[in-house]
């Protein structure tokens, strides 16, 4: 493909990218599934030219860049609070699923070995969570589920990866030995995890370059391409390194950036997200035809069984396996951390950690979709291996199945499990902790009055101190309406809306006086976007509707 056609490719993706994501906020329906049925129907296409999914861009340009994003909007403390759960679907789930794959393609399918099935197996083990979870939070999904799915989904990679290279290792020795496979597996994970950990230190050793916007902007761009090329140097999990670098990154970000390098770093990672997500989804709806032309010497029965197994697998094993974890016995429900109950006998250091509710349980084995990681993975398998078209259409079909399937349908799940975030708690904890940072605020006042009487103004304190209290009476008024109500949701108040409204009205009436003044010419372009800035950051604190 010449370059003027990848770049007229480039612009149709883009161009189609934004179209669905205008279609998706107009229906509501998710937009991988509508990316990926947009490639399928252009690969069908006979006068346009088919793009290949090439496994090494994925794998080294989109995939570390996505999973650093995903991972710097994760909670480090609400994984670590739920660790076991964690573990148990990225770690132990995904290794059962590849084990069972494994041993069903290589008993069913002629001329395939125990070690070609598990690699197949570990290509479709991990879920995909950029569906569910987008899905999931426009149907308010509650945040112990979204803390699981999003747990899950940065581990797994790592997980599946380091199975699938184990794998294919040992298909082209011709020995498929447990001990030096897990063995190889843990040095993999490990390293991985060092890499990241070294790699999350370095930059914020690098502090003082993340105050400048620009910078910072720079830094956060090249950190999870120089973990996954560090750790893959070594033969170590670089997907591992990435998550493990984001998870720290993120927790660290509020202490060692400036405000203003977390809005444009924010701004910037939106944007990647938003073009790498949509050209991934579009790259595995084009593999549809290619994959299919490939499958001419197979009948029917050599496509179904394989096919059956593989997607059987994936879609029974995941709800059995999360039954089965929450019907151990409650004392092996435990954590590091956290507060005890008084009806439970539980070993001092240690808590209960509360078991997923039957709904709950529904809810995550329906958010099993696969996507990205299994159609980049599966074409890491050499195409010498014996059926290599074959695995290719089962991890195709697995993809398709999950990600429209089970994509379209989690959210009128959700909403039938009655599956709801407690909106009212998580307005009541946010109004909390503002009260607390603005009465920690005034306290500093109180010490600036004190300790600095003859360099500061009292009137300028005084001002200061108006404003603060303003604000803090403002939230207290709001924690009080929301305490006056039963309900889970948000209370509506007329005087907040009014609020919200005047606020909008104001600053858009300040934003057309400055527009005139640099129509008739009163006001240079460049003094006009300073002051446009001012106005755009106090708007960008107003909330569309009334969240808090």
């Amino acid at each position: 493909m010449s370059y003027e056609k990848i770049l007229l490719f480039a612009l149709a993706a883009i161009a189609v990218i934004i179209v669905v994501h205008w279609v998706t906020e107009k229906t509501g329906l998710p937009a991988a599934v509508l990316l990926t049925v947009v490639g399928v129907i252009y690969s069908y296409i006979p006068q346009l030219q088919n793009l290949r999914l090439e496994p090494e861009i994925v794998l080294m340009f989109l995939l570390p860049p996505l999973l650093y994003n995903a991972a710097l909007d994760s909670s480090l403390l609400d994984i670590r609070r739920n660790i076991r759960t964690v573990i148990s679907l990225s770690v132990v789930l995904v290794l059962v699923t590849a084990l069972l794959v494994g041993f069903g393609f290589s008993f069913w399918v002629a001329g395939a070995t125990l070690a070609s099935g598990i690699a197949l197996g570990a290509v479709v083990a991990p879920p995909d969570p950029v569906a569910a979870l987008a899905v999931g939070r426009k149907a308010g999904l509650p945040g112990k589920l979204i803390t699981l799915i999003q747990g899950e989904g940065l581990l797994n990679d790592a997980t599946a990866l380091t199975v699938l290279t184990v794998a294919i290792a040992a298909h082209q020795d011709g020995n498929f030995s447990v001990g030096g496979s897990i063995l190889k597996f843990f040095t993999s994970a490990t390293g991985g995890v060092v890499i990241g950990i070294a790699t999350a230190y370095i930059v914020r050793f690098l502090k003082p370059f993340r105050a400048d916007p620009l910078n910072a902007n720079a830094l956060s761009i090249i950190t999870p391409l120089a973990a996954f090329a560090l750790a893959e140097h070594y033969h170590l999990s670089g997907v591992l390194a990435v998550v493990v670098a984001g998870l720290i990154v993120g927790h660290d970000t509020p202490r060692y950036t400036t405000g203003a390098s977390r809005l444009q770093t924010a701004a910037v990672w939106r944007l990647i997200d938003f073009i790498l997500e949509g050209a991934v989804f579009l790259l595995i709806g084009m593999q549809v035809s290619d994959t299919l032309k490939g499958l001419g010497d197979y009948t029917w029965a050599e496509i179904a069984i394989p096919v059956g197994i593989t997607l059987g697998v994936v879609l029974l094993v995941r709800p059995l396996w999360l039954i089965l974890t929450q019907l151990l016995p409650r004392q092996l429900h435990l954590r590091l951390g956290g507060q005890q109950d008084d009806d439970m006998d539980v070993p001092e250091g240690k808590t209960k950690e509360e078991p997923l509710s039957g709904r709950e349980v529904t809810a995550l084995s329906w958010a099993g979709t696969r996507g990205v990681i299994t159609l980049a993975a599966v074409w890491i398998i050499p195409e010498s291996v014996t059926n290599h078209d074959l695995m290719v259409l089962c991890a195709l079909v697995v993809v398709l199945v999950t990600l429209v399937g089970q994509g379209l349908t989690f959210a009128p799940l959700v909403r039938w499990l009655g599956l709801r975030a407690n909106q009212k708690d998580k307005a009541r904890l946010r109004n909390e902790a503002r009260s607390a940072a603005v009465q920690a605020a005034l306290n500093r006042l109180d010490d600036i009055q004190e300790e600095q009487h003859d360099h500061v103004e009292d009137e300028a304190i005084e001002t200061m101190r108006r404003q603060l209290q303003f604000r803090l009476d403002r939230y207290r008024r709001r924690l009080d309406l929301l305490e006056q109500v039963e309900s889970t949701e948000l209370p509506k108040s007329p005087q907040y809306e009014a609020a919200l409204m005047v606020r909008q009205a104001v600053i858009d009436a300040e934003r057309e006086e400055l527009l005139r003044w640099r129509d008739a010419g009163r006001l240079a372009d460049e003094s006009l976007r300073v002051l446009n800035r001012e106005l755009d950051h106090e708007e960008l604190v107003l909330p569309k509707r009334p969240k808090d």
